[in-house]
């Protein structure tokens, strides 16, 4: 008999393996900016429009997320999941069959469709899939994915052609979208349709029968069996009233506000910029060519391992100190290395010890990777309330998507004017407000059910659970499930 863990992880490796293409889309300029802008590419571009073919999946990620808040809603996680993922199969085979610089564009922005439409989705799915104690594990298994396919491609572009590299990129799309065939619907979603028999086959089928499923299940369905099914035949107009409202809620508002300032913090990290420009930054660094591709790879090994490792940690250790301990600590360093290369710049001190800032950047990818990264990541699919996860989902991918696209847009500009110093200066500010701003508005999730975290943010507090200690609350239990 197949075990609940191995049926949650069999399901969410279709996430994990779009992640990876994910993170293969991110990092895809370091191989397709170099080879338009080598002497003798086919294909002619200038520094404005190499800027644009990085940071134009920003931009597509915006109708992504909506598009994907939607169809979440409406279709169910399932379908939603497997409709998305067929632009990005477009967006590479466009990209390896493209003659000009248009083609190019249209296939980032379909690539970018699919990797801002999985983000919020993929991140709804592993928190409605999963178990309370096997969520964070998950969540952050996510960001090791984006790093591995990142790395993948840095490894792939430093042998083969951009265009084979395209083409090679389609690949873990359709091993995801196979895997998803196999899946049940959502618990969750099934439950705010008011659907309770098929809910409760497919939460059985995920999870099994343990005293804790079987308690996590009572809470959800007597929380959403009161409210009205989440079918809405209203007006546009009607729609359009109706979220404008959930803007004066505090369970939406709350968690929305947690999201943005997660992800400035996500962009100023470092986490999208190191992918697209590592090359430049390292040979910047180094100023040396030559070995620029061996230092990236060392980091991307680095970055992944420490990705890996957080996946373990964040079963041990709370989120809050995990975020904050790593987070300020990286912050010092990052200043640190900045200020190294602020002296080299001016002659202060001697060139000659690039390992120094080599090792300084690698431990600040580590601590960056140990938080930075993978709890923004992960807090997409906790905070946000079952009857806000589209909606909220859609404000927060919006509000992420035009941090992307500022931040990948202005990156290149900077790096050319004020240097990496200059530029991680100005980013790790930003960094270090997110930081401080979520000190204070940041509740604990591990180890907390959907619906434990969804009270807290409806009544300010984490509430015990019930104890059903007598035959009354047995029997309302056994009616409900």
């Amino acid at each position: 008999m197949v075990s609940p863990v191995a049926k949650q992880t069999c399901a969410i490796s279709a996430v994990l393996i779009n992640m990876l293409a994910q993170g293969m889309m991110l990092s895809y300029p370091s191989s397709l900016l170099p080879g338009i802008r080598a002497a003798d590419s086919d294909i002619k571009v200038d520094l404005n429009t190499a800027s644009w073919l990085g940071s134009v999946v920003g931009l597509a990620a915006i109708p992504g997320f909506l598009i994907s808040s939607i169809l979440m809603d409406w279709r169910g996680r399932k379908m939603a999941h497997a409709i998305i993922i067929i632009p990005g199969i477009l967006g590479w085979l466009l990209i390896y069959l493209g003659a000009s610089v248009t083609s190019l564009i249209i296939g980032r922005l379909f690539t970018g469709f699919t990797g801002g439409a999985s983000v919020c989705l993929g991140a709804v799915v592993i928190g409605e899939y999963s178990s309370p104690k096997n969520r964070g594990t998950y969540l952050n298994l996510k960001t090791a994915s984006v790093c591995f396919g990142g790395m993948m491609i840095h490894i792939l572009g430093n042998f083969y052609h951009w265009r084979t590299v395209a083409l090679l990129s389609l690949f873990p799309y359709i091993i995801s979208l196979v895997i998803i065939f196999t899946w049940p619907e959502s618990p969750a979603w099934l439950v705010s349709r008011k659907q309770f028999e098929k809910s409760k086959n497919a939460f059985y089928w995920l999870r099994g029968r343990s005293e804790e499923a079987e308690k996590e299940l009572y809470e959800l369905i007597k929380a959403q069996k009161d409210k009205p099914a989440d079918i809405n035949n209203s007006s546009f107009n009607e729609k359009v009233v109706q979220f404008l409202k959930k803007f004066t809620r505090k369970d939406f508002v709350k968690p929305v506000v947690i999201i943005m300032f997660s992800g400035l913090l996500l962009e100023t990290c470092g986490r999208h910029i190191l992918p697209a420009y590592a090359l430049q930054i390292i040979v910047e660094v180094t100023r040396d060519n030559s070995q620029s591709f061996y230092y990236t790879l060392a980091l991307d090994i680095i970055i992944t391992i420490s990705a890996i490792f957080f996946s373990v940690l964040v079963k041990i250790c709370k989120r809050r100190t995990l975020l904050f301990v790593s987070g300020f600590s990286a912050l010092f360093i990052l200043f640190s290395v900045c200020t190294y290369l602020y002296l080299v710049s001016k002659a202060i001190i001697s060139n000659n010890y690039t390992w120094i800032p080599i090792s300084l950047f690698v431990l600040y990818f580590i601590l960056a990777n140990l938080g930075c990264t993978p709890i923004p990541l992960a807090l997409l699919g906790e905070v946000l309330p079952l009857a806000h996860r589209g909606s909220g989902s859609a404000v927060a991918g919006l509000t992420m998507s035009l941090t992307f696209v500022v931040v990948l847009q202005i990156t290149p500009y900077l790096l050319q004017s004020v240097k990496v110093y200059g530029t991680f200066t100005a980013f790790g500010s930003a960094m270090g407000l997110s930081l401080v701003a979520l000190y204070f508005i940041l509740p604990e999730t591990k180890d907390r059910t959907l619906q434990e975290i969804e009270d807290y943010f409806n009544y300010g507090r984490f509430r015990n659970e019930e104890k059903l200690s007598n035959n009354e609350e047995d029997e309302k239990m056994k009616m409900i499930i």
